[in-house]
C-alpha cells in the first residue's frame, strides 16, 4: 500500500471512529440523559428495561435515519460535483431535493396520490433531473445553465410545496412543515430499510466503476484516452445521484448543504486525484448526526429541524466558494 493510499485508509478511519462517537453521544443525550457506558450496555444487551427502551425504541432509529441520510446526500453531493467539475452542482443547489420534497409532500397531505413518499421522492428527483439537464442543452451537466436551470426548478418545487401545504388543514400542515426543512423526527421504519438498502448497494456498484469515475475529474479528452465510456459513466453516476438524494429525501427532507460540505472536506482530507465516496458518507453522516444532536439539545425542550441547522453552520461555507477564486479543478 502507497503513502497516498495509507493516508486514505487512515482519513476513513478516523472518520468512522468520529462517526461512532456522534453516535454514541446522539444516543446518550435527550430529555432523559444517559451514560455513554449504559447506552454500550443497552446496545450490547445488558441494560436496564429503561434503558434498553429509551436507546432501542426511541432513539436509536433516529440516529439510524441521520447516518443514512447523510451519507447518502454527501455521497449524491460527490457525484454531482464530479459529474459538473463544479462545488456548487449539489443536490440541493440544483433543485433536485426541493422537487423530490415537493412530490413526497403530494403523498402525504391528501392529493389523493396513493404511492409511498420514498416512491414519490425518486420520481421527483428524476423529474427534476430530467428538466435540468433538457434546459443545461449541448452542455449536459457541464457548465453553469445546469445550476441556474436547478435553481429555478428548485425555487418552483418549492413554492409548490407551500401552496399544497397552505391548503391542508393546519394539524397536516403543522406536521409536515418540520419534515419540508429538513427534520428527523418520527422517520419511518419502512423509508429508513430502503434507504439503507439502496445506499450499499449504490456503494457497491459505484465502487465497481469508480476508475471511470475518478477520470472524469479531467477533460473529456483525457477521460477518453484513458479508455472512459463518457455517456455511459455520466448516465450511471447521475441515476445513482438521483437515487440516493430521492431516497434520502424521503426520510429526512431537504437537507442540502451537508452534500455541499462533506465532499469537499473529504476531498481535502483524502488522496488527491480519487473521488472520496466513502469519507463522503461518512463526513455527511458524523455531520448529520452533530446537526441533529444540536438541534435537540441547544434550546431544549424546544427542537430546531436539521435542516435549518445544517443551513446555519453551511451558510457561510456557501459564501466563501462563492467569493473566493476559482479553482482550477476538483482536486
Amino acid at each position: 500500500m502507497n503513502l497516498p493510499d495509507k493516508r486514505a485508509a487512515l482519513t476513513n478511519c478516523c472518520l468512522l471512529a468520529l462517526m461512532l462517537l456522534a453516535v454514541i453521544t446522539s444516543l446518550s443525550l435527550g430529555t432523559i440523559a444517559l451514560a455513554p457506558l449504559n447506552v454500550l450496555q443497552a446496545l450490547a444487551g445488558n441494560a436496564d428495561t429503561m434503558t434498553t427502551f429509551i436507546v432501542h425504541e426511541l432513539r436509536l432509529s433516529r440516529v439510524a435515519a441521520g447516518l443514512l441520510s447523510g451519507g447518502a446526500l454527501a455521497m449524491a453531493g460527490c457525484l454531482m460535483q464530479t459529474l459538473a467539475r463544479n462545488r456548487l452542482a449539489t443536490p440541493g443547489i440544483i433543485g433536485i431535493d426541493n422537487a423530490a420534497t415537493a412530490f413526497a409532500v403530494a403523498s402525504v397531505v391528501g392529493t389523493g396520490i396513493a404511492l409511498a413518499p420514498s416512491t414519490m421522492a425518486l420520481t421527483g428527483a428524476a423529474a427534476a433531473t430530467a428538466i435540468a439537464f433538457g434546459l443545461a442543452g449541448a452542455n449536459g451537466t457541464r457548465g453553469y445553465r445546469f445550476i441556474v436551470a436547478g435553481i429555478g426548478i428548485g425555487a418552483i418545487a418549492g413554492a409548490v410545496t407551500q401552496v399544497m401545504l397552505s391548503r391542508v388543514a393546519i394539524d397536516t400542515a403543522n406536521a409536515a412543515y418540520p419534515w419540508t426543512v429538513g427534520s428527523l423526527n418520527a422517520r419511518s421504519g419502512q423509508s429508513v430499510q430502503v434507504l439503507a438498502i439502496g445506499l450499499v448497494a449504490g456503494y457497491l456498484i459505484l465502487l465497481g466503476i469508480s476508475r471511470a469515475l475518478n477520470t472524469l475529474q479531467f477533460s473529456d479528452a483525457v477521460a477518453i484516452n484513458l479508455g472512459t465510456r463518457l455517456r455511459i459513466t455520466r448516465l450511471l453516476g447521475l441515476g445513482f445521484a438521483v437515487i440516493l438524494t430521492g431516497l434520502a429525501v424521503s426520510v429526512c427532507g431537504p437537507v442540502g448543504l451537508i452534500a455541499l460540505l462533506a465532499p469537499e472536506l473529504a476531498r481535502t482530507l483524502c488522496r488527491p486525484g480519487k473521488i472520496p465516496l466513502l469519507a463522503s458518507a461518512l463526513t455527511g453522516a458524523t455531520f448529520m448526526v452533530v446537526a441533529d444532536v444540536v438541534g435537540r439539545t441547544l434550546f431544549s425542550p424546544l427542537e430546531i429541524p436539521v435542516g435549518i441547522v445544517t443551513a446555519i453552520i453551511g451558510s457561510p461555507y456557501l459564501l466563501w466558494i462563492l467569493l473566493r477564486p476559482s479553482p482550477r479543478s476538483l482536486t
